[in-house]
């Protein structure tokens, strides 16, 4: 479902749009909090009562986070229930997605797997045949290979310790795999632009963004610009532009714009918001962007968001980042 770099939200692409009661939203936010806490089975009752609560309607997004829970809880039923629902009621596309999540391996041997598969690449098929299939196709293996090692990175952190041999090494896999795929990217928007879905799909616009999230600061600076004009001509979103003009103002040494930019105090061994302007109103401008509040966001890391204390520690925050730097 959720991950610490990505929201699995931002890869289920295609949401079916319905009234949400209060109920509903009220109990897919404590669904979505067993699931942080690891009670897969709690969770996945909790998604239950709140489509029962709406008429047993989801969003496409809720059902499939919901298969997730049920899957970590080796609910195989009720997890394919959930899949096999947006697969053919609301033409589940995010085939690459769902190959590589971690939280449905479970499923994986399951006889009715490859079956859901096909379906969902046949949707995938169908959805994106006007598209640039070969660079489409190659936009989805960057986004296996991107994603591939960095959800390997918790569990080895967790194993053998921040520190340790093992997680450098894997992080200069990662920092490899990075330069490689950055170079792929970088030759494809300069030869053609910032690709919108109408092209690409929108696995793959997500993946340009991606991968440019995940270079070094010159080139997050030499891009923004064409992010920037791929968002006024819709070719790309208002959220992810967000995301990298926060890296990009911390990396001049500038305070961050969304609060998107999360860093780990390691004395602490606590999660904390970098530099942030103007914090008070830090909801209306994600609002605008289409971002979730501030509050619900950093919750991912564990962190309670109260604005009085932030501003309180932002002194200490910033000289914090500023020692960091040097």
């Amino acid at each position: 479902m959720r991950q610490l770099l990505l929201l699995k939200s931002f890869f289920v692409l295609t949401i079916f749009s319905f009234g949400q009661s209060s109920d509903y939203r009220k109990l897919i936010k404590k669904a979505d909090s067993l699931y942080k806490s690891k009670e897969y089975m709690n969770s996945g009752y909790a998604y239950s009562e709140a489509f029962k609560s709406n008429g047993w309607e989801g969003t496409l997004t809720d059902r499939y986070n919901a298969a997730c829970s049920w899957a970590l809880a080796n609910y195989s039923d009720s997890s394919f229930s959930q899949l096999q629902r947006i697969a053919t009621r609301e033409n589940y596309i995010n085939y690459v997605h769902i190959s590589i999540d971690p939280d449905l391996n479970s499923l994986h041997t399951d006889r009715r797997w490859k079956p859901l598969l096909e379906m969902i690449k046949n949707n995938k098929d169908k959805a994106e045949a006007t598209l640039n299939k070969p660079l489409a196709s190659l936009l989805d293996s960057i986004f296996v290979q991107d994603q591939k090692y960095r959800q390997q990175i918790s569990r080895i952190e967790k194993k053998f310790g921040w520190k340790s041999k093992e997680t450098q090494d894997h992080w200069k896999i990662i920092h490899r795999t990075d330069s490689s795929n950055l170079a792929k990217v970088k030759t494809i928007l300069d030869e053609y632009g910032w690709l919108g879905p109408d092209l690409v799909g929108a696995q793959g616009n997500s993946t340009l963004f991606l991968v440019i999230q995940h270079s070094d600061q010159a080139t997050q600076e030499k891009y923004l610009p064409m992010i920037r004009e791929a968002v006024k001509n819709r070719k790309a979103s208002g959220a992810d532009l967000a995301l990298l003009e926060d890296r990009v103002a911390l990396g001049k040494g500038k305070r961050q714009v969304y609060g998107s930019q999360v860093s780990k105090d390691l004395r602490a061994n606590k999660y904390y918001v970098r530099p942030l302007e103007n914090p008070e109103n830090v909801d209306k401008r994600r609002s605008q962007v289409g971002l979730p509040p501030l509050r619900d966001y950093v919750s991912n890391w564990g962190i309670i968001w109260d604005v009085e204390q932030y501003k309180k520690d932002l002194p200490l925050i910033e000289q914090r980042e500023k020692s960091k730097r040097n």
